[in-house]
């Protein structure tokens, strides 16, 4: 795989996984519903940050550890499997029923205080590490630095996320209109969970 082979692959997937709903949505929608648009682009822009801080914790101690083992690699990889199996397989066969974006956080703080919670929001989401241990590695070219390269993935991740959470903000009412249908939950639950199996399926074949 070229390096852009891998990056158009992860593009895609990513932007999937980026516009399917869940705990940042929720928080930026609510944000702009209730608080108005400029408080939810700065809980946007915390999001993205804590997807780079995020990105270099990974970076740096997955290329570490991928360099010095081929033991940790093998573990890593089946252990990255096995987690997106059973992510795939919750999204597929247990979709869930609807979005809930009603309700609001509180009222009041200065423009730092909504970047802080946008960016807690995602540092204290431990789901968002082990999902980048095992979905970032699956991209990695042949011959290129690990840790570098995983960072740049998750940069893009983390672009993608605040370009999609900004647009989010712009149409507040027609997205989280959207959003709340059933159908439309249970479709990108279930797209998603396909994606999420066919990477592990790609990932348990992968050979150093």
């Amino acid at each position: 795989m070229t390096v852009v082979q891998a990056l158009a692959a992860y593009v895609l997937a990513a932007g999937l996984l980026t516009v399917t709903p869940g705990l940042d949505t929720a928080l930026v929608l609510r944000t702009a519903a209730v608080e108005g648009p400029k408080r939810a682009v700065l809980a946007a822009a915390g999001i993205s940050a804590g997807c780079l801080v995020w990105g270099v914790a990974v970076a740096v101690g997955l290329g570490a550890l991928l360099a010095a083992s081929t033991l940790a690699f093998t573990v890593l990889k089946w252990a990255g499997a096995a987690y997106l199996v059973w992510l795939g397989l919750n999204l597929i066969l247990k979709p869930r029923e609807r979005f809930e974006v009603t309700g609001g956080p509180e009222r009041g703080g200065a423009g730092a205080t909504w970047f802080r919670r946008g960016l807690l929001t995602n540092l204290l989401n431990p789901k968002v590490g082990v999902f980048y241990v095992s979905f970032l590695p699956q991209f990695l070219p042949d011959g290129v630095p690990a840790g570098p390269f995983i960072f740049g993935l998750a940069a893009i991740h983390a672009a993608l996320g605040l370009a999609w959470l900004s647009a989010l903000t712009a149409a507040t009412r027609s997205i989280a209109g959207v959003l709340s249908k059933a159908a439309v939950v249970r479709w990108l639950d279930r797209l998603t969970g396909g994606v999420f199996l066919l990477f592990a399926a790609k990932l348990a074949f992968e050979r150093r």
